[in-house]
């Protein structure tokens, strides 16, 4: 029970670091010239999440400026990233919802200790 204790807890970190990348990516969503970061959740070896980073260095939309000059706008897409917030939390929310269930039956069982 304690392992599954372990597996929940760091899903909850996995989770909440993903969302973080998207909001961080949201808020760049307007810089001129900002790569996103993609973040994946994947198995650490030993059974466990782990979140992994990459930078996305696909080019954002060329825009001409007042004085002629083309600028590269940001590449993040708000519509992938909202839906990557609405995953993340829906996973979060299992994570947490695990992490319930097994403190109650922790519960349980000690109460049929004592």
């Amino acid at each position: 029970m304690i392992s599954g204790i372990g597996a929940s807890l760091a899903g909850l970190a996995a989770f909440e670091k993903k969302v973080s990348v998207a909001a961080n990516n949201i808020a760049n969503s307007n810089t001129a010239g900002y790569k996103r970061t993609e973040s994946v959740i994947t198995d650490d070896g030993s059974g466990l999440p782990e979140l992994t980073l990459k930078r996305d260095d696909t080019p954002g939309p060329l825009v001409q400026e007042a004085d002629g000059k083309l600028s590269e706008q940001s590449n993040v897409d708000l519509a992938q990233e909202l839906t990557q917030t609405m995953v993340a939390q829906r996973g979060y929310e299992a994570n947490l919802k695990a992490l319930q269930a097994q403190n109650n039956m922790l519960g349980k069982a000690l109460d049929i200790l004592v």
